[in-house]
Order: structure tokens, then sequence, then C-alpha cells
């Protein structure tokens, strides 16, 4: 794909958090000279002074008064009840107005929900933030117990390691999945989550993989076959309402809706990678006809397979274009 370097902020302000700074320097200031055009990207504050960081780091970043440079600013934390500064708010309405992406990291969406970017929107915060969230902005509609949002030119994250998932996102649309798996393997990452999965589970990891995530692995890696829900709850050694209740515990979506996400994101990187025709990436893809992927395709993304392959070709996909599981 042709495309100009996303020039990127990453803003910074005193008490940031230092795992969610990380992510975002390894995300998109981490230089990749093997991909073309790859992020430029700065570490950026509004303050003069070096700034504290968790564990008691002093941090000194590019000192700018102005975000008019940047296409892409990425809020990686905010203390909670830290006001957002007069410049960074007035900067950040301008900046958005504009046309430009902003991206929140965990508590960084306290800083768009303050500055009144996320009235009239979706938001998510980590689960911990969540009541005093929704008390502080109740124009924004919470969405509880989901991974990440994106949507339009506003993105939040839940959690630190979210931070890293809707980056990876964020990459993929703009790069494709070949580039997007190539920093998931660089980061050492499991398969990408999408952003409809729930924020925790009420039962801790399991020390070996559990029947149930080797389940889902095997209908991963035969996606293209015909998968029944009953053949994924016989495999996991469940009762199917067992299995259903399960499912939809622990990933915030039910089996047949999973399975249909798996189905997508097997034909969009098919669709990206190769020049198979639509019933022949229908079929790879586990659909029984190409008519059942296009229905699925303008159901959950609002566009045909070809819309789809002719604006990722023609220089990236649209950001509006979402799955919307489980949200």
């Amino acid at each position: 794909m042709n495309r100009k370097p996303t020039r990127v902020a990453i803003l910074v302000d005193e008490g940031l958090a230092l795992f969610e700074l990380g992510c975002a320097v390894e995300l998109f200031a981490l230089p990749r000279p093997e991909i073309p055009n790859w992020y430029q990207t700065d570490v950026v504050s509004f303050s003069a002074h070096p700034l504290s960081a968790t564990g008691g780091l002093l941090v000194q970043p590019k000192v700018v008064s102005t975000l008019s440079a940047y296409d892409m600013v990425i809020i990686p934390s905010w203390p909670v009840n830290r006001p957002v500064p007069e410049a960074i708010s007035r900067e950040l309405k301008l900046f958005f107005s504009a046309g430009g992406k902003i991206l929140s990291f965990c508590s960084g969406a306290f800083v768009l929900g303050e500055v009144g970017l996320l009235n009239g929107r979706r938001s998510i915060t980590h689960w911990r933030y969540a009541d005093e969230f929704k008390q502080r902005f109740p124009a924004t509609e919470y969405v509880e117990d989901v991974l990440y949002l994106y949507e339009g030119n506003i993105g939040c994250s839940a959690g630190s390691s979210a931070a890293i998932d809707l980056g990876i996102e964020v990459i993929r649309s703009q790069y494709g999945y070949q580039i997007a798996n190539q920093v998931a393997r660089r980061l050492v990452l499991a398969a990408h989550r999408s952003g409809g999965q729930s924020q925790f589970v009420e039962t801790p990891v399991p020390k070996q993989a559990s029947q149930f995530s080797e389940t889902l692995d095997w209908a991963i890696a035969h996606i293209g076959d015909t998968i029944e829900v009953s053949q994924l709850a016989e495999q996991a050694n469940m009762t199917r309402r067992t299995f259903d209740r399960h499912f939809r515990k622990t990933l915030n979506m039910s089996p047949k809706e999973w399975l249909i996400c798996q189905r997508l994101e097997r034909a969009k990187t098919l669709l990206e990678s190769t020049e198979q025709n639509i019933d022949v990436i229908a079929h790879n893809s586990g659909f029984e006809t190409a008519m059942a992927m296009r229905h699925n395709f303008r159901k959950y993304m609002g566009l045909s397979p070809s819309t789809y392959r002719k604006q990722f070709t023609s220089g990236g996909v649209d950001d509006e274009l979402r799955l919307s599981f489980g949200a």
C-alpha cells in the first residue's frame, strides 16, 4: 500500500503510568525499518519540566504547544482526579475537529470525557474506574465489560493489556493483517482479541490449557470446515447449555457469533492477501455460500467483501468499519 507515514503524538503529563506509556511506545514508536512508511512518533508534553511517573522516575518528553503537526494522538493514561490543563483541552478539541484520530489507553479515557469528545459516543475504561467514569460523564454511553471500542476517529481501551489489543487493531486497519501479525509476533502476543471480549474472567487462568481453550484453538485451525456449536460443546466435553453459558461468560458473545467473527477474520485476511474470487474465499472461510459471507459482511461491517478488498488495496480500510460483536 502506498501511504504517507502517520505522524503520532503520545501525549503525557504529570503522574503518567509507565506500563501504558511502554505499550504506546512499543506499538507506535519502536523503529521498524522492515515496514515501509512506518509511524513517525514523538512522546510529547505541554509541560516544560520533567514529568514524574510511577515508581518515582522522571520523564522528559518533547515539549509542544500544539498538536497540529500530528495525525494521531495517543493518551496512554491519566490520573483520574487530575484536571486536564486548558492548553491540552483546547488543542485536543482543535485536533479532533480537524479530523485527527485519538486513542486512549485505560484511564486516558478520562481526558476525552472531560474534554467532551465522548459526548454522544460509546466509551470504555478500566472496570475499576467504571462507576466514577459513568457518574462524571453521563453524556457518554458507557459499554460494560468489553476490551476496547474503536469507532470513527476515537478509540478507547479498558485495562492496560487491552491497550495492546486496541493498538494492534489500529495497525491492522492501516497496514493490514500481515503487518499487524508481524508486530504481534515481535511482542510475543497470542492471537489478536476482538474488542467485544470480556475484560476479565471470573475464574483464574488454569496453569495448563483447558479443554475449552483447546476447543477454540481447534475451531480456529478448522474454521474453513463446517463446524456446528454442538460439535464444539462435545469437543469441550460439556453439555450444549453449559458450553453456551461458559462461552458467554468468558468471551461476552455467543458461540455462533464467535464462529462468524472467526470466519470474517479469515475472509478479510484472504481478501487482503490473495486474488481468490469471492466464492473461493467464502468456501475457504467456512461460509456455506458466497451469499452467506456477503450477508455477514454487510451485517457486521456495513459493506460488501468486494468493497472491503477495493478499499484495502486502494490505501487502507476505512476506520469506521469495525466488527460489532458483544458490544
